[in-house]
């Protein structure tokens, strides 16, 4: 037997040539799809038990390696305020802890108009005592953030057509204790006693034909109010930043995270990396 022959034979000629292996020409490691896993961080949210809005919202919105985990909280469907009391939402933010988030977002509009700024203030701290630290972000305190960091002073309020005149006006009062004017506050027509579903035309439509053309901003209150997305034709139409509910929950999340540039088509928002709020 030549020599050739044997080492043929043997198998060494596969283990010195790495030519001849199978895998070597042209190898390359496996590219894995993309399975939800968060590579920068998670994002808590505390959300009523009978809206799925917020975190499906969120969860289009954010970037690869960003994921959105909710808790719900039981309430008295009729008692905005109630949602922020003891104990429901206190074990909903327990439940949330277990998954180390970057941030918990409060996603409910009304209960902070009911709230008032310094009531917001009040459960934030009992909540981050509770979270061990962990930031809460409320969504007015975001969204008078992403004004400012705007350089926004004439806003119109958009809320949803389920919201009573009584909570509408506590929007209103709350924007404008918060230094802005507020140039028009009204709610989606006609008027639904229970969530449903909005069509992106529908409130495109309705947002387009009700802005003043004094308005700098518009802000679509109500975490439960689909907007997200209408906002980019929005600010075509209109020509000036649309913020909503759980848009700026989200913007200033990342943007502590610095990854809220790597958010395209929701709002002129994302543009800014600076954080909405602190």
């Amino acid at each position: 037997m030549n020599r050739r022959h044997f080492i043929t034979r043997t198998g060494l000629l596969a283990v010195g040539g790495s030519h001849l292996h199978p895998q070597s020409e042209g190898a390359r490691q496996p590219r894995w799809q993309s399975d939800g896993a968060a590579s920068i961080g998670r994002l808590g949210v505390l959300t009523p038990d009978f809206d799925p809005t917020p975190e499906s919202e969120m969860s289009a919105m954010a970037p690869v390696g960003v994921s959105i985990h909710s808790a719900r909280v039981s309430r008295r469907r009729r008692d905005p305020r109630a949602f922020a009391e003891p104990p429901n939402v206190d074990v909903a933010t327990d439940q949330l802890v277990q998954l180390a988030p970057r941030s918990i977002l409060f996603a409910y509009t009304s209960s902070s108009y009911a709230l008032g700024a310094e009531g917001e203030s009040a459960v934030r701290k009992r909540l981050e005592e509770r979270a061990k630290g962990i930031r809460i972000i409320f969504t007015c305190g975001a969204a008078t953030a992403a004004l400012h960091l705007l350089g926004v002073r004439r806003v119109s309020l958009i809320h949803p057509p389920w919201f009573s005149e009584m909570v509408s006006k506590q929007g209103e009062t709350y924007f404008r204790a918060q230094g802005f004017d507020v140039v028009q506050c009204t709610r989606l027509a006609p008027a639904r006693d229970s969530e449903v579903e909005i069509a992106p035309a529908e409130l495109f439509d309705f947002v387009a034909s009700h802005t003043p053309r004094s308005a700098e901003a518009v802000f679509i209150g109500g975490n439960g109010l689909r907007a997200v997305g209408a906002i980019g034709a929005l600010e075509t139409r209109l020509g000036i930043p649309v913020l909503s509910a759980n848009q700026v929950l989200l913007f200033d999340a990342l943007s502590a995270l610095g990854q809220a540039h790597s958010v395209r088509q929701y709002g002129k928002i994302f543009e800014h990396g600076s954080r909405a709020g602190k």
